[in-house]
């Protein structure tokens, strides 16, 4: 099993970047620009790569390698995203990677490429990039190609080389659960062993509801990986565990004027096999909740004078500050409810909602999880 934080140490420790790896200070795909480069990468990558894993790594400096990290990213669904502009899509996975002198909330993004068979190609166009365009790695640059068919295998042997160094062991796993014990001793760490082989370690805080007893501030990592599975300082989770399985339910607090609900959003269940594998799952469990028409359209038209006010740069009402914290949220339900232009509106509040607080824009970036999750599902 391969301990993915050595891993990163080793690629970034081998060489700049090349034909089988990549480094990003940060990846965007929440706009058609950066979902455009982000495709252009995994395509180039996986051409130039035929018989081996290729690498991006998200969270490092460009100039010297810094990691310095990115916001935790549970994007389960990229997978889709693939598929969905690519032909002949390679296998993708995104993890999210822990060092330890990170901040509670940052991570390292590494997203593994393995090519499947033929050629992988753009299946439709986005951006400035045509359907049908083919690219390759030239050095460190994803160039576009009419065609190649001569692919060589030049990077195998180095790849096995960097992840045969790469492998976990016991010393690396006691010490990363012996970390997270003292990182998390504040809320309530434990561990778990699966099949005598895998530990999952987790700590949360226990939020008890008038009908059930939910999770927060939960963290979960699985340790021989050095992988974090779940973080989150707001969600409400419940686990449930059993021999062989380790079962997360994610939910997400809805509502308008007062009324909110928790909805079940997504369910993780986490396998552990005998022959020392396992498999991660998740499956979409949300269902929009509906409201009247006739309140959602009054409250469409608040959040649009709102956010004309704060392109004005207004000063605010004590009222109109708590709308703002809402309006991410309640222009997603508007979304959910059929008013197709209200997510171009939380587009369009991105920048003014980030220039104004933090919370409002944590809140935007909670919608747009939310969003993106339901969007590939």
């Amino acid at each position: 099993m391969i301990n993915k934080r050595l891993l990163i140490k080793n690629l970034l420790a081998h060489n700049d970047e090349n034909s089988f790896y990549d480094k990003k200070r940060k990846i965007d795909i929440s706009h058609k620009e950066g979902k455009a480069k982000f495709l252009k990468h995994i395509c180039a990558l996986a051409n130039s790569n035929p018989k081996n894993n290729a690498y991006i790594v998200v969270g490092i400096e460009d100039e010297d390698s810094t990691i310095v990290g990115v916001d935790f990213f549970d994007d389960s669904k990229i997978q889709n995203l693939v598929n969905a502009y690519l032909h002949n899509p390679p296998l993708v996975q995104y993890e999210n990677v822990s060092f330890p002198h990170l901040e509670d909330h940052k991570v390292v993004g590494l997203v593994t490429i393995r090519a499947t068979e033929g050629l992988t190609s753009l299946r439709k166009n986005i951006w400035k990039y045509y359907g049908g365009a083919v690219f390759f790695r030239e050095g460190s640059i994803s160039m576009p190609k009419a065609f190649k068919s001569d692919i060589t295998d030049v990077n195998s042997k180095t790849v096995f080389a960097i992840e045969k160094h790469s492998q976990n062991t016991i010393e690396y796993t006691l010490d990363g659960v012996f970390d997270f014990m003292k990182k998390r001793k504040d809320y309530s760490p434990q561990y778990k062993v699966f099949k005598e082989y895998f530990v999952i370690c987790w700590a949360a805080e226990k939020k008890q509801m008038p009908n059930e007893t939910y999770l927060s501030r939960v963290d979960i990592e699985l340790i021989n990986e050095q992988v974090r599975l779940f973080y989150s300082n707001l969600d409400k989770v419940t686990i449930t565990i059993t021999e062989d399985q380790f079962m997360i339910v994610e939910y997400v607090n809805l509502g308008l004027q007062d009324n909110y609900k928790h909805y079940p959003l997504e369910e993780t269940r986490i396998q552990f096999n005998n022959n020392l594998s396992y498999s991660i799952e998740s499956t979409l469990v949300f269902e929009a909740p509906q409201f009247d028409k006739k309140i959602l359209h009054h409250i469409y038209n608040i959040n649009n004078t709102l956010l004309e006010r704060l392109k004005r740069n207004a000063t605010l009402t004590n009222e109109e500050e708590k709308d703002l914290l809402n309006l991410p949220a309640t222009y997603l339900i508007c979304y959910l409810n059929l008013f197709h232009e209200a997510i171009d509106k939380l587009e369009e509040a991105k920048p003014y909602l980030k220039a104004y607080s933090s919370n409002a824009y944590s809140n935007y970036k909670e919608a747009t999880r939310i969003l993106r999750k339901v969007k590939y599902s």
